[in-house]
C-alpha cells in the first residue's frame, strides 16, 4: 500500500520540463557574446563618452533580457533550440572585400579606423540579435559569416555619432526585422524581399531627412571622404571585380555606370555645368554600384532583369540627387534611398 501511495504521488507530482543539452549549449553562445559586448563597453574609446557607454549597456540589457524570456519559455517547450554551421561563398567573399574598403580608406581617413571598437560591437550585437530572433520564431539557427556584409555595409555609408550611437544598434535591429519579416516565395523559397542593410539604411534616411537630423550622423564625412584615398576609383573597380568573379553581378554594376554615365555627360553638354559636384560619378556612389545593389540574395537572377534592376538603380540616383537637392536635403543619400524601392 505504501507503494502505491508513493506511486500515486508521483504520478501527480508536476513534472518541470528542462531545456535539452542542445538548447541550453546553442543559448551559451548569445551570452557569450552578450558579455563579450559588456567588455567591449570597458575599453576606453567607449568610456570616453558615457552616453556612449550606455548605448552598449543599453544593447546589452536588453539582449540578456531577452535570453532570459526565451529560456524561460524554452523550458517548457517539447522542441529545443539547435546550431547549424553553414559557411556561403556570397557572405565571406563580399565581407573581405569590404574589410579591404574599410582599411584602404581608414588609412587616408583616420576616423574609419577609430569607429574599429564600434564596428566590432555591431558584429556583436548583430549575431546575438540574429540568433534570438530566429529561436524566437524557429528551432535551428545558420551560424555563418551572414551579419557581416550586413553590418560592413551598413557601415560604409552611415554611422551615428557617438552621442547618439544607441541608433546604431537600433538601425542593425530594423535590417534583422526586416529580413525577417518581410519575405516572399521566390523560385519555390521563402526569401526576404530587402538587402537587409540597404533596407535598414533606406528606412532611416526617410527619418533623418524627414527630421533634418543629418547632423546625428556621420554621413556626409562618409561620403565625402573616400576620394581622400588615392586611385579611389580604380581601387573599387578592382574590388568589384573580385565580387563579379564569384557572382553574376556584373550586368547590374555595369548598367547602373553606363546610365549614370550616360546622363551626367548629357546633363553636362545641356547646361555646360557638371551634374554632380566632383565627377560623372560620385566616388560613394560608385562603391554602392559594386557593395550596395550587388546583393546575390535580393538582385534579380535573369540578364534582362539585372540590366533592368541596373539601369533603374542609375536613373533612381540620378533623380533623387536632383529631388534631394531642391528639397534642401542632403544629397547623399540619393545612392540609399534606390535599393529598397527596387527590391
Amino acid at each position: 500500500m505504501a507503494a502505491a501511495r508513493r506511486r500515486r504521488r508521483s504520478a501527480k507530482a508536476p513534472v518541470t520540463p528542462t531545456p535539452t543539452p542542445t538548447t541550453r549549449r546553442a543559448l551559451y553562445l548569445p551570452l557569450a557574446l552578450t558579455l563579450g559586448l559588456l567588455t567591449l563597453s570597458l575599453l576606453p574609446r567607449v568610456q570616453v563618452n558615457l552616453r556612449l557607454a550606455w548605448s552598449f549597456w543599453g544593447a546589452s540589457g536588453a539582449l540578456l533580457i531577452w535570453q532570459t524570456v526565451l529560456f524561460l519559455r524554452l523550458r517548457g517547450a517539447s522542441v529545443g533550440r539547435s546550431l547549424e554551421s553553414v559557411l556561403r561563398p556570397q557572405h565571406y567573399v563580399q565581407a573581405m572585400v569590404q574589410v579591404a574598403v574599410f582599411a584602404y580608406w581608414g588609412w587616408y581617413w583616420r576616423p574609419v579606423y577609430d569607429f574599429a571598437v564600434l564596428l566590432a560591437a555591431q558584429l556583436v550585437f548583430a549575431y546575438v540579435f540574429d540568433m534570438l530572433l530566429t529561436w524566437s520564431r524557429r528551432e535551428k539557427y545558420v551560424l555563418g559569416f551572414g551579419p557581416f556584409p550586413i553590418i560592413f555595409s551598413i557601415n560604409l555609408f552611415l554611422w551615428f555619432r557617438d552621442d547618439w550611437f544607441y541608433l546604431q544598434f537600433l538601425m542593425i535591429a530594423v535590417g534583422f526585422l526586416g529580413k525577417e519579416f518581410v519575405r516572399w516565395h521566390r523560385e519555390g523559397r521563402n526569401v526576404h524581399i530587402f538587402n537587409p542593410s540597404a533596407f535598414a539604411l533606406g528606412l532611416f534616411s526617410l527619418v533623418l531627412i524627414t527630421t533634418g537630423t543629418t547632423h546625428l550622423t556621420w554621413g556626409q564625412d562618409i561620403a565625402s571622404t573616400l576620394t581622400l584615398a588615392p586611385l579611389i576609383y580604380l581601387y573599387l573597380f578592382l574590388l568589384g571585380l573580385v565580387v563579379m568573379y564569384f557572382f553574376s553581378i556584373t550586368l547590374i554594376a555595369g548598367s547602373a555606370a553606363v546610365v549614370l554615365f550616360v546622363l551626367s555627360a548629357l546633363y553636362a553638354s545641356l547646361t555646360g555645368v557638371p551634374y554632380f559636384l566632383d565627377s560623372d560619378i560620385p566616388a560613394a556612389v560608385f562603391l554602392g554600384l559594386h557593395l550596395l545593389i550587388t546583393d546575390p540574395s535580393t538582385s534579380p537572377r535573369t540578364p534582362p532583369g539585372k540590366l533592368l534592376f541596373g539601369a533603374l538603380y542609375g536613373a533612381g540616383v540620378f533623380g533623387l540627387y536632383m529631388i534631394l537637392g531642391a528639397a534642401g536635403a542632403p544629397t547623399f543619400y540619393d545612392k540609399l534611398l534606390a535599393v529598397p524601392l527596387l527590391n
